[in-house]
């Protein structure tokens, strides 16, 4: 018999973004746990994959928009969207060993 599907996107999503805000305090290991969870959730190598890049690309580009519709000055909004653009990247690199251990894990 086949196994049945486990797990979805949104929940290795959701997962993921809650242990990494109660483990902000742990730098480079609460990412790492955040996307071992997280890929387990997900069901997958491939759906723990989806799970990390899809909430970075959107909360590190929505801050570029936001910030210059904000202001009214597009060169601040672009520094300021910038800056939190690289934070929200620095946390995808473990974030992304975490989904993908977690997805094979699973």
């Amino acid at each position: 018999m086949a196994k049945q599907k486990k797990g979805s996107i949104i929940s290795g999503i959701f997962w993921m973004f809650l242990i990494s805000i109660l483990l902000f305090w742990l730098p480079g290991f609460g990412p790492l746990i955040a996307g071992i969870v997280g890929g387990k959730k997900a069901g997958g190598i491939s759906n723990a994959i989806i799970a990390v890049f899809l909430p970075a690309i959107v909360l590190g580009v929505l801050p570029l928009f936001f910030t210059s519709a904000l202001t009214g000055a597009p060169i601040i909004g672009f520094v300021a969207g910038a800056g939190s653009f690289i934070l929200v990247i620095s946390n995808v690199g473990p974030l992304l060993i975490g989904a993908i251990i977690g997805g094979i894990l699973d």
